[in-house]
């Protein structure tokens, strides 16, 4: 028996010449799954909830309040709420999805070999790039609307002194490092935790994996939540203005 870690993701099958990943595949059938059950749970909302209804209300209004005390105030928060928890069920349901028992008995055989048709999507790089980019890319546009082009521009490259010009060049690297950090600390936990549960089951399977399988669990739960706080901090630190900027519009 040989144990087969690959970094990239296996392609099942192309359309016309894109092709379909095994990560492609589970994050439809996960994305799917979360709009058939916000579709269901829309379709039984009743005055009096009941179970389903209940936890999902109940996740809302906690995410909610938490993302208000973080973004400060009503008109923020509603801003930011569906983005940052949109991000947080999808990781959360793409990390724990992988806990499914039997995922690996499902299978496609290829003349390269026989590949598994589910894979932890959050285990590639390219989702969570992108997922990345989206957090980054919004973060620059809310800071340009709340700084202006100009202050934007300001930021980041000042000749006024030697010193403000570092500054500047210091800041645009830090701007930069973010689509690097964020995107490695959530695709570097899960695809450890994937590697990590694959080699114990191969070394030594039944009991011995499961202490690890729970630290596995934990970790998704906690980098799901990790991303969308970021996601959320980062745009809201992104919306406020300099105190300078503040006390220039102030009348004397």
């Amino acid at each position: 028996m040989e144990l087969s870690v690959s970094l990239a993701p296996d392609i099942l099958f192309f359309i016309g010449g894109f092709p379909v990943t095994n990560t492609f595949f589970w994050s439809l059938f996960i994305s799917l799954f979360l709009i058939i059950l916000i579709l269901f749970v829309r379709s039984r909302l009743k005055l009096i909830p009941g179970g389903l209804q209940n936890i999902v209300e109940l996740l809302l209004e906690g995410g909610y309040s938490f993302v208000k005390s973080i973004a400060g105030t009503e008109k923020k928060a509603k801003r930011l709420f569906p983005l940052v928890f949109t991000m947080f069920v999808f990781i959360l349901v793409a990390n724990l999805a992988t806990y499914i028992p039997g995922q690996s008995a499902v299978t496609l055989h290829k003349e390269e070999g026989v590949v598994s048709v589910f894979r932890a999507v959050i285990a590639d790089y390219g989702m969570v790039f992108v997922m990345t980019l989206i957090t980054f890319l919004i973060t620059q546009i809310v800071m340009i609307a709340a700084n202006g082009p100009f202050g934007y521009l300001g930021k980041f490259i000042n000749f006024k002194g030697p010193m403000q010009f570092f500054l500047g060049l210091m800041d645009l690297v830090g701007e930069l490092a973010k689509v690097i950090s964020l995107s490695f600390r959530l695709f570097g936990n899960i695809f450890a935790g994937e590697i990590l549960g694959a080699v114990m089951l191969f070394l030594a399977p039944f009991f011995v994996p499961l202490p690890f399988m729970f630290l596995g669990l934990v970790t998704a739960v906690v980098q799901a939540f990790v991303f969308a706080v970021l996601t959320l901090v980062f745009i809201t630190m992104a919306s406020e203005i300099p105190e300078s900027e503040v006390s220039k519009s102030e009348p004397v």
